[in-house]
């Protein structure tokens, strides 16, 4: 029987119990529509660029996934290697790499993207969208609540 006065905290570990599950389905679907090579996180990556803005630093880019640098190195080698992203020297301070989309990137995110029609009409039938829309802001203000903690914390020199 659910509790009846949850704790802020038990709310909150519910809600991301929750959003955890979504996102393990979710990648599940995304990554059967994926070309075979690719993986979710790569996609990720190309989607950050075009989201956000491209020309970060690798380093940026996997302080932002929360990765180690490591593995966002082995995500944005395969991106390169597929001619989806290019790495150029950064004009500020000449040592480091930034990432910049390649217009094939480009076109492989919104193909990635457009894959999911039938499995986005599919819960559509199921689930109404409006409610997802009206969820939308909230969790928009959510994400960019962690955001800033994330961005707030001093960085890890592994990521």
């Amino acid at each position: 029987m659910p509790d009846r006065n949850p704790t802020p905290e038990a709310t909150l570990f519910a809600f991301f119990n929750e959003v955890g599950i979504l996102a393990q389905l979710s990648r599940a679907m995304f990554e059967a529509r994926l070309p075979p090579g690719f993986n979710l996180p790569q996609f990720a990556v190309l989607n950050h660029l075009i989201r956000v803005r491209d020309g970060q630093t690798p380093m940026a880019l996997a302080r932002a996934f929360q990765v180690p640098k490591t593995s966002m190195t082995h995500s944005l080698a395969v991106l390169e290697r597929h001619g989806l992203i290019e790495l150029r020297p950064n004009a500020r301070d000449g040592r480091s790499k930034c990432v910049f989309l390649t217009d094939q990137g480009r076109g492989f995110r919104n193909d990635a993207v457009a894959s999911l029609a039938p499995d986005m009409a599919a819960i559509a039938a199921d689930y109404p969208v409006d409610r997802v829309e009206r969820m939308l802001p909230a969790l928009a203000a959510l994400r960019k609540v962690m955001d800033a903690r994330r961005d707030a914390q001093p960085a890890d020199p592994e990521t």
